[in-house]
């Protein structure tokens, strides 16, 4: 393999979006360049797109539009173009994030030219939450989605050198779909922005919540796959103990969920804050005794590491990558996914515990951006 790479990622999700795509793009990108390889990014975007990359070197953005359904996102609907040019064609391997436009586009750039490439697989986009959410109104529609979703990731993947997996539970879905040559490696976490030391005073002033409150945090995009109805109805289980619970993020079900919290008479103990900017998440963390993830959606779990590396436990779904990241009385609890009840019995049991969990630093550090880096140049290394 080169001492130095020439490597292309390719993204259907960026910036301004800040999601686990996102933030897994950017960590490794980051240290890639640090390491002195070279790296363009080929993304989807818009006019706000091209105002926040404006100082990044080497990121090419191909306007689309506006996706409605969640305006962060921008859909490139003829990305044939590419905007690098012919001079950086010769990539020593082609990266693709995201298996659509964007993915599709990079596939056939890296088969003219002989690039390597390699898929990672991020999102279940089949989940049927997922496409209810973010496609057709109509049934029939939704429903032929979902039957053939499976069969086009087959088909994606499968013409890709590798495809990376974030976790062990996402690997053994591939397989079982007849999706080969997996390799795993995670999604970092930034544990020089994400610390422990990171005081959450003013957040709690700002949000009147009391010194003697307990405080659940939930942080990520605000969608219906997100099952935050979990934890909304587990806070009527709750509303007496002198909880308060903070939803961090944006997204398409905001309305839906707020609606929720009103009609269960909870808005004196909820606080929907809107889009939070990364670098003001660890103040968030910091403001929280614990961190809830009652998702059934997470291929790994990029905020649940987040609340970690911030010294905070996790409450989560006993679900996909979420089973391997929370271990019991260790780092956080684990509840039966969907089950309100347990879900407030963990919360219970994490507050009134909170000193006997001690591992979530060392948790949040297997998945340092450095140690992660390391694994994704072994899996280019495999396909060079």
């Amino acid at each position: 393999m080169p001492e130095k790479l020439n490597i292309a990622f390719y993204t259907d999700s960026f910036l301004p979006a800040v999601d686990g795509v996102v933030i897994s793009l950017l960590n490794f990108r980051k240290e890639l360049i640090r390491r002195g390889h070279n790296v363009h990014v080929f993304a989807a975007g818009n006019s706000e797109t091209k105002r926040i990359t404006a100082d990044y070197d080497n990121v090419h953005i191909v306007r689309g539009i506006r996706f409605n359904k969640y305006p962060q996102y921008s859909i490139a609907l003829l990305p044939l173009v590419n905007p690098a040019g012919r001079s950086m064609r010769n990539f020593d391997i082609t990266h693709l994030q995201t298996p659509f436009m964007m993915g599709t586009n990079g596939m056939m750039n890296a088969k003219l030219n002989r690039s390597p490439i390699i898929g990672s697989f991020h999102t279940l986009f089949m989940d049927p939450a997922v496409i209810k959410e973010y496609t057709f109104k109509n049934r029939r529609m939704r429903k032929l989605i979902e039957k053939y979703s499976w069969r086009y990731a087959n088909l994606f993947y499968n013409r890709c050198d590798a495809t990376i997996a974030p976790s062990n539970v996402i690997s053994s879905m591939l397989q079982k779909h007849n999706i080969n040559n997996i390799s795993v490696v995670p999604n970092s976490v930034d544990t020089k922005l994400f610390n422990n030391k990171v005081n959450g005073s003013e957040i709690r002033e700002s949000l009147g919540i009391l010194d003697d409150s307990h405080v659940i945090l939930y942080a990520g995009r605000v969608s219906r796959e997100k099952r935050l109805e979990t934890l909304i109805k587990s806070a009527m289980l709750l509303k007496n103990d002198n909880f308060r619970f903070v939803i961090a993020g944006s997204g398409p079900a905001l309305d839906y969920y707020k609606s929720m919290v009103t009609r269960y008479r909870l808005n004196n103990i909820f606080d929907f804050t809107g889009f939070i900017e990364n670098h003001k998440l660890p103040a968030y963390y910091a403001a929280a005794d614990a961190f809830c993830m009652p998702s059934t959606f997470e291929t790994q779990g990029i905020v649940t590491l987040e609340a970690m590396a911030c010294g905070k436990p996790v409450i989560g779904a006993d679900y996909l990558a979420l089973k391997e990241l929370i271990i019991n009385g260790k780092n956080g609890e684990k509840f039966k996914p969907n089950d309100h009840y347990a879900c407030a019995r963990k919360i219970r049991k994490v507050i009134y515990n909170i000193g006997s969990y001690k591992d979530m630093l060392n948790t949040a550090k297997e998945y340092s951006i450095e140690r992660t880096t390391d694994k994704l140049l072994d899996a280019y290394k495999k396909i060079i």
